[in-house]
């Protein structure tokens, strides 16, 4: 089953072409890899794909159901999902307090009250669960400000998987991480369901390859190059253009 697919989307900032007649498809919980240099329209694209930008031409498709001209937050409770390159948390609030204000979002709240969360044993039952299920336990009365910069992009893609979605949209989970902190983010993409569909936009490589079932890759907003690892590893274009030639 297709999962999403985009057809011919195209983008225009003023003049400037950010995207061109991109199209691929995503099968039902795949691991989609978007990768390109600095530019390449990647999350351009996530934008088009999430509803934050409206695609100039072309048609976005999630699970059979045309989402082009829907916003955001439609789509969000159609079960797409995503995070962002820079963490997406209330920094004041607890890990515990993030949580519960997801979950409630998640049921289609659209102005929890916190103090009323609280009391809700069901709904803290499952933050419990979640807390525990991603090693943030120990931390959960910590404000998401005071806890490391891996455990906040942790924390923001549990945040994300909190609603249950059908689509994730990953941008750059490991953007920013020190090389003790990657492994634990990896940890968290290896264990996500299989039966959420993730598009993940990625620049350390020896994550995204690890990760990926197929790859898509863009090169000055057009679609240079798609298919698994081994066909991306071995295409000369793609070592040329992004990966590097020796």
């Amino acid at each position: 089953m297709i999962a999403l697919s985009v057809s011919d989307i195209s983008r225009n900032f003023e003049g400037v072409q950010a995207l061109a007649h991109v199209s691929f498809e995503v099968a039902s919980g795949e691991r989609r890899l978007i990768i390109g240099p600095n530019g390449a329209g990647k999350t351009t694209l996530f934008n088009i794909l999430a509803g934050s930008y409206a695609a100039s031409s072309g048609r976005v498709v999630l699970f059979g159901r045309d989402i082009t001209r829907l916003p955001a937050y439609v789509r969000a409770r159609l079960g797409l999902s995503r995070t962002f390159q820079i963490t997406n948390l209330f920094y004041r609030l607890t890990v515990l307090e993030n949580i519960l204000l997801a979950l409630q979002a998640g049921k289609g709240a659209t102005s929890p009250v916190l103090r009323l969360l609280q009391r809700d044993r069901a709904l803290l039952a499952r933050a419990d669960a979640l807390l525990e299920q991603w090693e943030l336990s120990d931390f959960a009365k910590h404000a998401a400000q005071d806890i490391s910069y891996g455990q906040q992009r942790q924390l923001d893609i549990l945040l994300a998987m909190a609603v249950a979605p059908k689509v994730l949209l990953l941008d750059e989970p490991t953007a920013g991480l020190s090389a003790v902190e990657v492994p634990r983010v990896k940890a968290v993409l290896r264990s996500l369901p299989r039966e959420t569909t993730v598009l993940m936009i990625e620049h350390d490589m020896d994550v995204a390859f690890e990760f990926a079932d197929r790859i898509t890759v863009l090169h000055q907003g057009r679609l240079l190059a798609e298919g698994n690892v081994e066909a991306i590893r071995n295409n000369a274009q793609v070592t040329e253009i992004y990966l590097g030639s020796d």
